[in-house]
C-alpha cells in the first residue's frame, strides 16, 4: 500500500455547499463546476458531503413516518444508479480536472424499488470508478430511508497521491470501522457529513464534525478533509410544506464544519462553519511518520495477540444463486465496464 508513496506535497480541496434539491442532473452539473474550480486551484483530491446527490432526508426529522412515506417515494424517483449518467458526469468532470473525486450519493438498487443507499464513490483522475462504499449503518432516524451497506465496501485504496479510505458521517463515530481502514494503510481519510440543525439542543453539530476528524487524524496519525453540505433557502422552502416552523428548525447556525485536519490532530487551515466555500490545504504525507513513532496503533503501539479485529468484507446479496452471480453484482460488474468506456 505505501511502497509508491513519493512523499510529494499535493493540494486537496473540502467543499461545503447544498445541492440542488431533488434535482440529480442539476446537482452533477453543480458538482462538476466545483470539481473544475477546485482543479483549476490546484486541487489533486476533492471531497464532496454525504448524499450530495440529489440531497438528504430532513423530513425524517421534522414529521412523523407516514408523512415522510410520500418525501421517500420523491426521493427514490430522483435518485440514481451507481452507472448512470448523472454519474458519468461528475466522472468526466474528473478526468477533464485530472483529479480525484470522493462524492455521496443516493444510490438506488438494482433489485429493489424500496432499497436506497447512502454511497460514497471515489472517481480517479482517469474517469474510472476505484472504489464505492455504502454506509453501514444509517444514523437514528435515517434508518427511514437508507438500507445498511455491506463489507465489501469498507477499503483503503491505492492511488498515486496516496492510500485513500472513505466513511459517511456517523461512521466517523465507529471506531472500529475506522480502525478497520487505518488497518488497511490509510493516510488519507475522507468524512462526507451533512448539516443537521436539528440535533438536539445541546448538541453542537460543526463543533462535533470537527472533533470526530481530529480524534481519527490524532489516532491514527493520517489527513481527514471532511465536507458538510449546507441547508439552503431551497430546501427549508421544501420543508416548510411539510411544517410551518421548518426554517426556524433549518437555520439555526453552527450546523456545518469542513476542513483539513492533519496527523497532529489540528487544522491544516482554518475551517469553514455554515457558509457556503471550499476550503482548500496542502498535505505532505510524509507529515504521518514521526508521530507514528509514538503512537502507531496498526503497528508497535498494539498488541495484536491480545486484540483481533475481524472483517467482513465479502458482498452480501438478497439471494445467492448458485452457479450464477447475484443480479445486481453482474448488474453493477456491467455498469462500470461500460461506463469507464463511455467517459470522453
Amino acid at each position: 500500500m505505501h511502497e509508491s508513496l513519493n512523499f510529494k506535497t499535493f493540494t486537496v480541496a473540502a467543499v461545503q455547499a447544498p445541492p440542488v434539491f431533488l434535482d440529480a442532473a442539476k446537482t452533477a452539473d453543480k458538482a462538476a463546476a466545483l470539481i473544475g474550480e477546485a482543479a483549476r486551484n490546484g486541487a489533486k483530491l476533492v471531497v464532496f458531503p454525504e448524499v450530495f446527490i440529489p440531497g438528504y432526508p430532513y423530513w425524517n426529522w421534522i414529521t412523523d413516518p407516514v408523512t415522510g412515506g410520500a418525501w421517500f417515494d420523491k426521493l427514490v424517483r430522483a435518485s440514481v444508479f451507481a452507472g448512470g449518467p448523472e454519474i458519468g458526469a461528475i466522472r468526466a468532470a474528473a478526468k477533464a480536472s485530472e483529479c480525484y473525486v470522493v462524492i455521496g450519493l443516493n444510490e438506488r438498487s438494482q433489485v429493489s424499488l424500496g432499497a436506497l443507499y447512502n454511497t460514497l464513490m471515489l472517481i480517479g483522475p482517469d474517469g474510472a470508478v476505484v472504489g464505492k462504499h455504502r454506509k453501514l449503518v444509517p444514523t437514528w432516524a435515517e434508518k427511514l430511508t437508507w438500507t445498511g451497506g455491506d463489507g465489501s465496501g469498507l477499503k483503503v485504496h491505492a492511488t498515486e497521491i496516496g492510500p485513500i479510505g472513505s466513511l459517511a458521517c456517523g461512521e466517523n463515530t465507529n471506531t472500529l470501522a475506522r480502525f478497520s481502514l487505518l488497518a488497511q494503510g490509510e493516510l488519507v481519510h475522507t468524512a462526507s457529513y451533512i448539516s443537521l440543525p436539528v440535533a438536539p439542543p445541546d448538541y453542537d453539530m460543526a463543533e462535533a464534525i470537527k472533533l470526530r476528524s481530529m480524534s481519527h487524524s490524532f489516532e491514527g496519525k493520517v489527513f481527514t478533509i471532511t465536507a458538510t453540505s449546507t441547508v439552503s433557502d431551497e430546501i427549508i422552502q421544501a420543508m416548510e410544506d411539510i411544517r410551518s416552523d421548518a426554517r426556524a428548525l433549518l437555520e439555526r447556525r453552527s450546523s456545518a464544519y469542513s476542513g483539513v485536519i492533519g496527523p497532529d490532530g489540528r487544522e491544516v487551515v482554518p475551517g469553514l462553519i455554515d457558509d457556503e466555500g471550499i476550503v482548500y490545504a496542502d498535505i505532505d504525507l510524509g507529515k504521518c511518520i514521526q508521530p507514528k513513532q509514538m503512537h502507531d496503533i496498526t503497528g508497535h503501539y498494539n498488541r495484536f495477540d491480545v486484540f483481533n479485529l475481524q472483517v467482513n468484507q465479502q458482498p452480501q446479496s438478497p439471494a445467492f444463486f448458485h452457479g450464477h452471480a447475484p443480479f445486481e453484482m453482474k448488474q453493477a460488474d456491467a455498469e462500470e465496464q461500460s461506463g469507464e468506456t463511455e467517459i470522453p
